[in-house]
């Protein structure tokens, strides 16, 4: 049996950079971080063959003296924490010591640096963990480190190493992750002598913009919530940006990119109720908290973190969530609120052309319902269709509470049953009428489940269905539940049901249909997971079956009226399957259509 022997320290630099090392980008990663820990406020990529053969790193922040350079490719030496309590409560993004060493033992690697107080610089170099003397070298202010030939001396390592483009991809990801957060730091990549990034120093608002696209950039919903010293602020994809992949979900915690399985649960539950289908949200979320109440350093590469309270980190980012995705049509925008951002994107001037043009005088509002009826007869955003309209239908149009200024707009005409067309001052909007409606209905059904107030509607003569024996039995069983959800519903023989009375939000659907979804959503799950964990799948069916249909008519009233309620529905956006309920068409967009200007 062999003796034991300890390890030689380039060895254990080779064996630590399996850990820290893993591809060019995580070189990458750690010279950028470097860079900012050192206070850059300028970053140069240059990378050659997708970093397998060079990464380079430009910076202007502090610099080192030429003392300090050969420390620095030593395993453990760091200038960023002395002891256990500055870990514990560690701010900056690097603090193992070790990255420097770990490149360096499987690379060949130049560094030249200079402080800003010095007249000239020095430079050091290694190769494969074997350094050299520091000697004097021209410098600008900063730093300057140079790896070529990544596992050089390691050729098992490099094998694992895939295409170049697949390596650049990588390495253009871990730019970009950085930048999204240090929008005051300017950024440039290079690519085989080819520029393929340059992001100057701007705001929050900007760099999002130039990173995430404009088309997420215009719809994303910028929020900010505190809580208990927790600050949460960002953007919040809007749910038609959603994607097959997570590749456009961005986490930070005190300004470093992290993956962690607490927040992609809370901010995919937070979605749930306005996604489509097997797509995920994209977001870009900031969480600043106490240093001390997270745990940055439980993997070398410190991507991962462990939360000291994780169930009240997954609630806040959850709630903070929740509530940025119920925002209604006609809720007023945030804006991002210092340090991420200072000011906004110019959205250009404003149109000059009226925000109505008498389109067959149908587009105007006259009227109101307050001065028409009195504020209690305005409908509401959680009342039924039918209740909505019912003033309406004596021909008074409908206004917005808050003016002829009414972010959906007005009715202009219904397309095929299907679409209602509204004017705005934006353009014009085409709206899913049953996707709007059974949003509407939806939403109010939650509300009035959580107070307990379903209101009802008796049926003047009791609809009556078929119904096979278990049918009659779950009625028999949980009649409570049932009321407790609005319904009235009796046995009239062992193959017949009586609906007697039903949630007035409900009135003219599809009775038989809904109370049969409803019957096996209680047999199936049992009432109290029907009325607990299963709710809300609950709601959505009672609410897609008492939405209003598809090819029925409406009258201009009626539309207005739906305008309205969705103006003032939480999550009216999505229907309750997660496709959209409306879509903006802007002045710009219909004349670039029909080719006016040209």
């Amino acid at each position: 049996m062999p003796s034991i022997k300890l390890l030689s320290d380039t060895l254990i630099s080779q064996i630590a950079a399996g850990e820290v090392v893993e591809r060019p980008a995580s070189v990458l990663k750690e010279l950028i971080e470097n860079s900012l820990d050192a206070g850059a406020t300028e970053i140069s990529v240059t990378l050659a063959e997708g970093g397998i053969r060079e990464v380079r790193v430009v910076d202007n922040g502090a610099g080192m003296e030429a003392g300090d350079l050969t420390l620095a490719l030593r395993r453990h030496a760091t200038s960023k924490i002395a002891t256990l309590a500055d870990l514990e409560q560690v701010q900056s993004l690097g603090f193992r010591g070790e990255a420097l060493a770990s490149i360096a033992s499987v690379a060949r690697v130049l560094i030249t640096s200079r402080t800003h107080q010095a007249h000239h610089g020095a430079s050091i170099r290694s190769e494969g963990g074997h350094e050299g003397a520091a000697e004097p070298a021209t410098a600008a202010p900063g730093t300057v480190i140079t790896v070529n030939e990544l596992y050089f001396n390691t050729p098992a390592r490099r094998k694992f190493l895939r295409s170049e483009a697949t390596e650049f991809s990588h390495c253009d990801d871990v730019v970009r992750r950085i930048a999204l957060v240090r929008p005051d730091v300017s950024f440039s990549l290079r690519h085989n002598g080819r520029v393929t990034l340059h992001l100057p120093a701007s705001d929050q608002a900007r760099r999002i913009e130039s990173l995430l696209g404009v088309a997420f950039s215009a719809t994303a919903r910028v929020f900010e919530e505190s809580s208990l010293g927790m600050r949460l602020c960002g953007c919040a994809g809007a749910p038609g940006e959603a994607r097959a992949s997570r590749d456009a979900q961005y986490f930070y915690v005190n300004g470093r990119f992290v993956r962690d399985k607490v927040a992609t649960h809370a901010a995919r539950e937070a979605y749930r109720d306005v996604l489509h289908g097997d797509r995920h949200p994209s977001y870009a979320l900031f969480l600043e908290i106490d240093p001390a109440a997270v745990d940055v350093n439980v993997h070398p590469a410190k991507t991962e973190v462990r939360f000291r309270d994780s169930r009240g980190i997954h609630q806040f980012i959850f709630h903070s969530l929740t509530k940025t995705m119920a925002r209604s049509a006609s809720s007023a925008p945030v804006a991002f609120a210092a340090p991420l951002a200072t000011t906004s994107r110019d959205s250009g001037a404003p149109s000059a052309r009226p925000y109505y043009q008498h389109n067959l005088g149908i587009a105007e509002p006259v009227g109101r319902y307050v001065a028409a009826f009195g504020e209690a007869q305005r409908p509401s955003a959680t009342g039924a269709f039918a209740a909505a309209t019912a003033a309406l239908r004596a021909g008074v149009p409908a206004a917005s509470a808050a003016g002829e200024n009414a972010p959906l707009g007005y009715a202009l005409a219904q397309l095929h049953g299907v679409y209602i067309l509204a004017q705005n001052m934006n353009g014009l909007v085409l709206v899913d009428m049953h996707a709007a409606h059974e949003r509407i209905v939806y939403e109010g059904l939650k509300n009035a489940l959580d107070r307990r107030a379903v209101e009802t509607q008796k049926l003047l003569i009791p609809a009556t269905l078929n119904a096979d024996s278990l049918d009659v039995a779950t009625v028999e069983e949980h009649g409570l539940t049932l009321a407790e959800l609005g319904f009235d519903i009796a046995p009239l023989s062992p193959t017949t049901l009586a609906v007697r009375a039903l949630p007035s939000m409900l009135a003219g659907g599809d009775i038989a249909t809904m109370v049969r979804a409803v019957l096996g959503e209680i047999r199936e799950y049992g009432a109290s997971r029907a009325l607990t964990e299963r709710r809300d799948e609950l709601l959505s069916s009672m609410a897609c079956h008492g939405a209003v249909r598809a090819n029925r008519a409406l009258t201009l009233p009626e539309m207005n009226a739906l305008l309205r309620q969705m103006e003032e529905t939480e999550r009216s956006g999505q229907c309750n399957h997660g496709r959209p309920t409306w879509y903006q068409m802007s002045l710009a967009d219909l004349d670039k259509l029909f080719m006016r200007g040209r």
